[in-house]
C-alpha cells in the first residue's frame, strides 16, 4: 500500500511539473515583414481625386462659427472664400496641401494644368485678404487653433519648397495669412500652460510639429525657440506614456505617439535615446506589435476617425524610426497601419473622403 501511494504521489509531482514546462510560452516569432505600400502615379492620380472632389465643394459645411450678430450669419464662401470646401477650414486647407504635394512630386499627374489653376483661383490675393480679416474678427481669435493653423503653415511649407512659377504666385498670395498664423503662434505659446494629450484637433504636439517643421525649412528662428521652448517644457520630463489607452472611440491622432515624434524633431539623437526608453520603452522590442484602429462604420464622421489614426500614427512610427537602426521594427508596424486603411479611403462616403486623402499622402511620403 505505501508503494503504491508513494507511486501516485510521484505520478502526480512528474504530471504536475510537465504541465508546468507544457504552459512555458514558446519563444517568439520574428513579426511578419508586410508589403510597403508605394505612393505612384497611379496611387497619386486616385489620391488626387479626393481634395479635388471637395475643395470647391461647399455643402455639408460645418463653420465652427461663434457668432457676434446677425451680420455673421454668411455662406461658407463668402466667410472664406479660399477655404470653405471639404466639409470645414481645416480639411480644406490641408485638402489644398495634398494637391500641392502631389503636383510637386508627380508633375504629370492627369489634368495638372487644371489643379494648377484650382489652386490659384482658391489661394488669390483677394481671397487671403478675406481669411486674414476673418481672423480679425473679434470673436476669431482662437479659430482653428492649432491643428488649422499647424496645416496652413504645412501648406506654406510645401508651397515654398515647389520649384514651380505656379508655387511662387501662391506663396506670394498666401503670406499674409501665413504671417498672420506666425504671429498667432508665437503669441499663444507663452500662455499654454499644459499641453492637450488627446487624439483629436487640440493635440498640442502635433499642433507643434508641423509648426517647428514649417519654422525649420523657412529658418524662422523666433517660431522655433517658441515651438522648441513649450515643448521641452510640456514634454522633456515625461515616462511611461500608457499607450495602450489608445486609441479612444473616435481619434485620429495617437498622444503618445505624436509626442514622441514631436521630440525627435527637438533633441539630439543620444538625448532622445534615452528619452524615449522612458518614455516608451516598449517600442525597443523587435516583437513590439500595435493593433491597427478598426473602424466598424466609415458612414459614420466620427467612427471613421479610426483610419486617421492609422495613418497619423504610420507618420510618427516612421518619424521614430528614422536614422535609429533598433527602431526599424516599427516601419513595418506603420506599413501595416497604412495597408489598413488606404484600401477603404477611395469610393469612400463624404464623411471620410473629404479629409483623409490627406492623411494617406502624409503617411506615404513618411517612408524612406
Amino acid at each position: 500500500m505505501k508503494k503504491l501511494i508513494a507511486f501516485v504521489l510521484v505520478s502526480i509531482i512528474f504530471n504536475c511539473n510537465s504541465s508546468k514546462e507544457e504552459k512555458k510560452p514558446e519563444q517568439t516569432k520574428p513579426l511578419e515583414i508586410v508589403k510597403q505600400p508605394v505612393l505612384n502615379i497611379e496611387q497619386a492620380n486616385k489620391l488626387a481625386n479626393l481634395p479635388l472632389h471637395c475643395i470647391n465643394t461647399e455643402y455639408p459645411n460645418k463653420l465652427s462659427q461663434t457668432l457676434g450678430g446677425d451680420e455673421d450669419l454668411k455662406s461658407p464662401t463668402q466667410l472664406h472664400p479660399a477655404f470653405y470646401g471639404c466639409f470645414d477650414w481645416h480639411s480644406s486647407v490641408h485638402g489644398h496641401w495634398s494637391l500641392v504635394s502631389l503636383l510637386k512630386s508627380f508633375p504629370n499627374i492627369e489634368n495638372a494644368d487644371d489643379i494648377k489653376q484650382k489652386l490659384l483661383n482658391n489661394i488669390s490675393k483677394e481671397n487671403i485678404e478675406a481669411e486674414v480679416a476673418y481672423f480679425h474678427g473679434k470673436h476669431n481669435k482662437s479659430y482653428e487653433r492649432t491643428y488649422g493653423w499647424a496645416w496652413l503653415l504645412k501648406l506654406t511649407e510645401e508651397i515654398h519648397t515647389w520649384e514651380d512659377e505656379t508655387a511662387r504666385q501662391l506663396e506670394s498670395n498666401l503670406q499674409p495669412l501665413t504671417n498672420l498664423i506666425v504671429d498667432k503662434y508665437i503669441e499663444f505659446l507663452p500662455k499654454l500652460n499644459y499641453p492637450q494629450r488627446v487624439g483629436t484637433h487640440t493635440n498640442t504636439a502635433f499642433g507643434l510639429s508641423f509648426a517647428y517643421d514649417y519654422a525649420e525649412t523657412l529658418k524662422n528662428e523666433v517660431l522655433a525657440k517658441a515651438v522648441k521652448d513649450r515643448a521641452l517644457y510640456f514634454f522633456e520630463k515625461d515616462k511611461e506614456c500608457p499607450i495602450t489607452w489608445e486609441p479612444s472611440g473616435s481619434d485620429f491622432l495617437s498622444p503618445c505617439l505624436e509626442e514622441a515624434a514631436l521630440m525627435k524633431r527637438l533633441m539630439s539623437i543620444n538625448d532622445y535615446k534615452v528619452w524615449l526608453n522612458d518614455f516608451l520603452p516598449e517600442l525597443k522590442d523587435e516583437n513590439y506589435t500595435l493593433d491597427v484602429g478598426i473602424v466598424s462604420d466609415r458612414t459614420d464622421g466620427h467612427l471613421v476617425h479610426l483610419d486617421g489614426v492609422n495613418f497619423s500614427r504610420a507618420w510618427s512610427l516612421n518619424k521614430i524610426a528614422e536614422g535609429l537602426p533598433e527602431y526599424n521594427h516599427l516601419k513595418n508596424i506603420a506599413n501595416q497601419h497604412i495597408n489598413y486603411s488606404l484600401p477603404s479611403i477611395f469610393g469612400d462616403s463624404y464623411e471620410g473622403g473629404h479629409w483623409l486623402g490627406s492623411f494617406a499622402i502624409y503617411a506615404l511620403n513618411s517612408i524612406d
